[in-house]
């Protein structure tokens, strides 16, 4: 071997030497990465342990930037977002009636009915009032007048049904069928209602203040108060008794307050005729405003 081969031959021993020498000298970087992630969990052990005694400092809260997700809004069952679901009551619960009628006589009228006709007094003792007609298409559907008209009432106002007697001079607040009619005079063309034209529509002797009577009874319509239903508005029959009077009518006004009845112009009377419907259920609620 020649000596410069043998001179590069030492070299290199001598370079691996060192290199042994400084990898036996150093840990390698595996062992590093353990250790270290050894301390990293001691260091949070510590800190949790320190967390959890009694008194210890409470860690701040870290910040987050990020948009937190929001829970789903619950839809009512069975419905959809922005509709209300199926049964639930209306808030509007007049249906197109008078806010001054109150809950309880609302909740008389029948539900089957499509007709009413309202009375509303000026007051519990005056016999001045207002009659509107309501229609509606169908049961549960709103209402909607048709009509309205000055009218007269018993000359000492309105009285509670239960209170009312015969002589009183007033009228019986309540809710009532409508199912008979009848007049002197022939029934207007287009009147649905049993109708008893009949010469015993005649009244005797003169109003409450003196003035006439005449013409009074040549349209009426009977209020199923105190009476037989289906029969002649004329027919006497008291099935509750005498003390609480009867007869109690829809007729033509006689510019005077009545002893009971609803006293209206006579082409009110008319148009009353020809749209009442017994398919319709028609019935009349009366009272002082706010009964």
């Amino acid at each position: 071997m020649s000596k410069h081969a043998r001179a590069r031959s030492g070299s290199r021993a001598r370079t691996a030497d060192r290199r042994r020498s400084v990898s036996r000298g150093r840990p390698p970087t595996a062992l590093i990465v353990v250790a270290a992630l050894g301390l990293l969990a001691f260091g949070a052990g510590w800190v949790h342990a320190l967390y959890e005694q009694p008194g210890a400092p409470v860690p701040a809260a870290r910040s987050d930037a990020r948009p937190q997700a929001q829970a789903p809004k619950q839809q009512p069952q069975g419905g959809t977002p922005g509709h209300a679901t199926r049964g639930t009551p209306r808030a509007d619960a007049l249906q197109g009636l008078p806010d001054t009628l109150s809950a309880a006589t609302r909740a008389r009228i029948p539900a089957a009915a499509r007709q009413l006709v309202l009375v509303t007094g000026k007051a519990k003792d005056s016999s001045d009032s207002t009659v509107t007609f309501f229609t509606r298409p169908a049961a549960g559907k709103d209402w909607t007048a048709a009509g309205q008209w000055p009218a007269r009432n018993g000359a000492k106002g309105w009285s509670a049904e239960r209170e009312r007697e015969y002589g009183d001079l007033t009228s019986p607040e309540g809710v009532y069928s409508l199912t008979d009619a009848g007049g002197l005079l022939p029934p207007p063309s287009g009147t649905k209602l049993p109708y008893d034209q009949d010469r015993g529509f005649v009244p005797s002797g003169r109003g409450v203040n003196g003035e006439s009577l005449d013409g009074s009874f040549d349209y009426v319509v009977a209020i199923d108060y105190n009476r037989r239903k289906g029969v002649s508005p004329l027919d006497p029959g008291m099935p509750e008794g005498e003390d609480k009077g009867g007869n109690i009518w829809l007729h033509v006004d006689h510019d005077g307050p009545s002893q009971g009845c609803v006293g209206l112009p006579r082409q009110a009377m008319e148009q009353l005729l020809r749209s009442l419907d017994p398919a319709a259920k028609p019935v009349i609620a009366m009272g002082p405003a706010g009964f």
